[in-house]
């Protein structure tokens, strides 16, 4: 029997009793059961109208069970046991969360660096199928790691039609084109849910259930929730989140999201696309932080912060002030925070189904491979990291020579309710403890850290960085790949890639007044230990003082 529970304080609670009697009134929540796409607004109606699957997704996704189970036994029969997922954003992030807390493997390639992708097409691939995951049919990153593994497949004798698993929207480019090319199997998702609401659909049901994840207990999760987050009553789980998240006043636009044994492997990272990406734009919004328990952000008492912990139904949580916990397993918590989230949408008067600022950085990076710019000097360099800023206007960072003053420089634009963004374009897999420089800055900085891998963050935070409050600054990483990696039948390579999604979403930060310091690691593995050193440094001083 699933069972979701809420509690809150401070600023949280009495967002609480400030903004149910209306959402109740209101009949909010049954009106999104009803798919009212009416409730955000005129102009988010059209959108809103194609939108509004999710909340049916466990009832039209169960059809999909026998289908992806059956095709798993397939595979294993054939001796092929080991499931690549290639996708960005909402068609990788709740798999990868869905998995995880299975205890099932799940290879995820949701990069374009070139030591990842080198990595994930030499791991086992004589028992490796892969499954492409687009909704649009046409995600730059997903075609490009769709060709390498085909041709990687094909260069080993391997029928690569018979490895090559796809979903995708019905209609869509991709659609049409895995059917011509024979490709094993194409599973169509519902088009009228988007993609960071779609981790009930084929697009977190079929690459986990094929890596062996129990989808049909997920699934009944979900449904179960559904029924309790259709009652307009005071005392709806969904509606209390959404007044903690969107209802606060003034409001508290930093969510810290802490995991305290809930039992849910990385479902913070999962949460973080589906909030940022939901509400931040027009200038508001509210940016997730994920963070631990020893996080600074966690005890700092800033007044723009709430902290939420993620619980264990059984737990006994002591809250401080201006916190909330909530528990539930992993298909009851998916549904809640779609729920909530679109319902803090309607309380932040923005449209929480479109993603209008993200498809900037996109067409930044494509201009820049198709003009193929001079690379730019640094401004200086510092061992093995050359520095420049987006524009490589020294500007801020006038007078600094070294890493930690740079690092320092960009620390000092920040303004009292800023937040410092850390966006890292490396192997996310070879190189996750530079995780660690996150709470080391949180502590020098007093203010919240956000740490994102590139591209994938581009899927994710971006929206936010760019459509949300306007007081981020950014510390972008970038390194040269041990050996770049060709991408088939394309004129650029996964390293032309890279530095293009990195440099156009630089330039589009710029465009809108942030301060981006960009640090190039010309020997990665040196340069990831000066980086650490350099932040341990800053935090240790800031400490000391």
């Amino acid at each position: 029997m699933t069972s979701l529970a809420f509690a809150a304080t401070g600023a949280a609670k009495a967002a609480g009793e400030a903004q149910l009697l209306t959402l109740v009134a209101d009949q909010v929540a049954s009106r999104i059961f009803a798919k009212d796409a009416t409730l955000w607004g005129a102009e988010a109606e059209s959108e809103s109208a194609i939108r509004l699957g999710w909340v049916e997704a466990a009832e039209v996704s169960a059809p999909l069970v026998a289908e992806i189970t059956a095709l798993r036994d397939e595979l294993r029969a054939e001796g092929i046991n080991h499931i690549v997922l290639c996708g960005m954003g909402g068609s990788s992030l709740a798999p990868e969360v869905i998995t995880a807390t299975a205890g099932v493997e799940l290879s995820v390639l949701d990069s374009t660096d070139p030591d990842q992708v080198r990595a994930a097409v030499s791991d086992r691939l004589s028992t490796t199928a892969i499954v492409v995951s687009s909704k649009s049919g046409s995600t730059l990153e997903t075609d490009s790691q769709r060709r390498i593994f085909e041709h990687e497949f094909t260069a080993a004798g391997i029928d690569a039609k018979s490895r090559i698993i796809i979903v995708t929207d019905p209609g869509s480019p991709l659609d049409g084109s895995a059917r011509e090319a024979g490709y094993r199997k194409v599973f169509n998702a519902d088009p009228n849910v988007g993609g960071r609401y779609s981790g009930l659909t084929a697009f977190g049901l079929v690459p986990s259930g094929l890596a062996g994840a129990d989808i049909a207990a997920l699934l009944d999760s979900a449904e179960e929730a559904g029924e309790m987050l259709r009652d307009d009553d005071v005392d709806n789980v969904g509606l209390r989140l959404a007044a903690a998240l969107g209802g606060t006043s003034p409001l508290r636009n930093k969510i810290v999201i802490v995991d305290e044994g809930s039992g849910i492997v990385g479902f913070a990272d999962w949460a973080e696309q589906l909030i940022a990406e939901s509400t931040g734009k027009l200038g508001t919004g509210v940016l997730p932080v994920v963070a631990d328990p020893k996080s600074p952000e966690v005890t700092g008492g800033a007044a723009d912060v709430l902290v939420v912990r993620l619980v264990a139904g059984d737990a006994d949580v002591e809250l401080r002030e201006n916190e909330f916990s909530i528990a539930g397993d992993l298909g009851a918590q998916m549904m809640v925070w779609e729920f909530a989230t679109a319902v803090a949408g309607r309380l932040l008067g923005i449209n929480p189904f479109d993603q209008p600022d993200v498809e900037a950085a996109k067409e930044a990076a494509r201009g820049l491979l198709d003009a193929t710019p001079e690379h730019t000097a640094a401004l200086f360099t510092d061992g093995a990291v050359e520095v420049r800023t987006a524009n490589n206007d020294a500007g801020w960072l006038a007078g600094a020579s070294t890493l930690p003053e740079a690092l320092a420089a960009l620390a000092g634009t920040l303004d009292a309710d800023g937040y410092l963004s850390v966006q890292v374009y490396l192997d996310r897999l070879a190189h996750t403890p530079l995780e660690s420089v996150r709470n080391e800055l949180a502590a020098y900085t007093s203010r919240p850290v956000t740490f994102g891998w590139g591209p994938r963050f581009l899927h994710s935070t971006g929206q936010f960085h760019k459509g949300g409050p306007a007081v981020g600054v950014f510390l972008q990483v970038t390194g040269e790949a041990s050996a770049d990696v060709a991408i088939p039948d394309r004129p650029f390579s996964f390293g032309e890639l890279i530095a293009a999604q990195a440099a156009g979403d630089a330039a589009v930060l710029a465009d809108h007044g942030r301060p981006v310091l960009r640090l190039h690691l010309t020997d990665v593995a040196a340069g990831v230990t000066q980086l650490k050193t350099a932040v341990a440094e800053l935090a240790g001083r800031q400490l000391d003082a």
